[in-house]
């Protein structure tokens, strides 16, 4: 009988079978591991450790969004805006962060003025843009984690239907009378007149007592913001006086045009007092009588025609002329040639030389309404007289009101004036 022996285990399978044990042992003793590590077998055979999850940690990484910067960057008015007026204030502030850069240039390229505030945080427009324009805004923020953020963007200004014109009474440089009003005419008429108001500003030196109100002067579609001091203003008195509409919205797609200044002076203290009674005019200098001369008023009273009336009241000259025509048709006279003419009322009330009342000037009125001079005295009165000058009416039934036009200012009692 013959007699077998077992072929031995090859050497490399066994090598193998202890690999495969040793590596589940390895897997087994790792469990509950903070850092897990395995055997990865590559396909050329050869062996690196790892995690067994990097593969799919890396795949998350890739997919989720980084963190938005933290800086925020927001404007008053909102940047995009398409009808900005050309005086409304323009911010841009950063939250969280500084501004590091930032520029609004024209549409020709010019860099617009502006101030960036001490601590980079907030940037403030710091001129006046024009109207129908588009500036742009580009700029960087940095945040407070390191991160910029771009500024950007464009402010387009509002284009008007018109832009809205102002001419200011007494002109720049005049020297006018005690009474002269301040007049501040506007070629439309405001939605908004509290607003205007707030543009419309007097600096007197001195300082003198007065207000604002709004007037209808006889021939204007609307009312002009005229100032009136309480009392007739000291002689000497400088004034300044500004209108700073430009860009101001005044309703119907109409916006403030171009700002107008004014400066003038008030001269010697001239009052003329016209008592239809005594059939004279009294001129005054700082109160001390200068001159008085014979006249004749308006017969209304005496004939029963208001019409006729020499209005009572506080007139103010506006107008001055050597020679003038005039006429009143439903009185049977034109263009009548006059001399010495001094304007006292939009009405057709003048004190002017009429040769052909002389006779009763200082005795009885006769006038259509102006008071009537000799030709020696109304030529020395005009040489006296200047805009602005008050001339006190008393004596007559009808008094000074809008009716009667122009400047009637002194017309209306200052507590009443204070409400307009």
């Amino acid at each position: 009988m013959l007699l077998r022996t077992k072929r031995p285990v090859r050497s490399g399978a066994a090598i193998v079978m202890i690999a495969l044990v040793s590596l589940t042992a390895a897997a087994c003793t790792s469990v509950g591991s903070a850092s897990p590590q395995a055997m990865v077998v590559s396909t050329d055979g050869t062996a690196s450790s790892g995690s067994p999850n990097s593969a799919g940690s890396s795949s998350a990484a890739s997919t989720s969004a980084a963190p938005a910067p933290v800086a925020r960057v927001t404007a008053s008015p909102k940047l995009g805006d398409d009808a900005l007026s050309p005086v409304e204030p323009v911010t841009i502030t950063v939250a969280r962060g500084i501004i590091t850069a930032l520029t609004v240039t024209n549409p020709e390229g010019a860099e617009v003025k502006g101030t960036t505030s001490p601590d980079k945080t907030s940037w403030t427009l710091g001129e006046t843009l024009g109207y129908d324009k588009t500036y742009t805004v580009t700029g960087t923020a940095l945040g407070t984690d390191g991160k910029s953020v771009p500024i950007r963007g464009t402010y387009t200004t509002v284009t008007p239907v018109d832009q809205v014109t102002t001419s200011i009474s007494p002109g720049d440089g005049a020297v006018v009378g005690v009474a002269a009003p301040v007049i501040v005419h506007l070629g439309y008429e405001p939605a908004d007149k509290n607003l205007i108001e707030k543009h419309v500003t007097i600096t007197t030196t001195p300082h003198v007592e007065g207000a604002w109100a709004w007037i209808q002067h006889d021939g204007d579609k609307w009312a002009s913001l005229d100032w009136r001091p309480k009392d007739y203003w000291p002689s000497g008195t400088t004034v300044h006086v500004e209108s700073d509409i430009y860009g101001l919205d005044f309703g119907g797609g109409y916006f403030g045009g171009d700002n107008v200044t004014g400066n003038f002076t008030i001269g010697r203290n001239q009052v003329v007092l016209a008592d239809a009674n005594a059939h004279t005019i009294v001129v005054q200098r700082d109160g001390v009588t200068v001159a008085s001369y014979d006249a004749s008023y308006g017969s209304g009273d005496e004939i029963g025609d208001p019409n006729r009336v020499t209005r009572s009241g506080v007139h103010v000259v506006s107008d001055m002329e050597e020679t003038v025509k005039m006429s009143n048709p439903a009185y049977g006279y034109t263009d009548v040639t006059e001399h010495w003419a001094v304007r006292i009322s939009a009405n057709g009330e003048f004190i002017h030389q009429n040769q052909g009342t002389v006779d009763v000037q200082g005795v009885a009125n006769v006038s259509h309404g102006c008071i009537n001079l000799s030709a020696e005295s109304a030529e020395a009165y005009y040489a006296s007289a200047m805009i602005g000058d008050p001339v006190e009416v008393t004596g007559t039934s009808v008094p000074l009101s809008a009716a009667d036009g122009d400047v009637y200012d002194w017309a209306i009692p200052w507590e009443t004036w204070l409400q307009m």
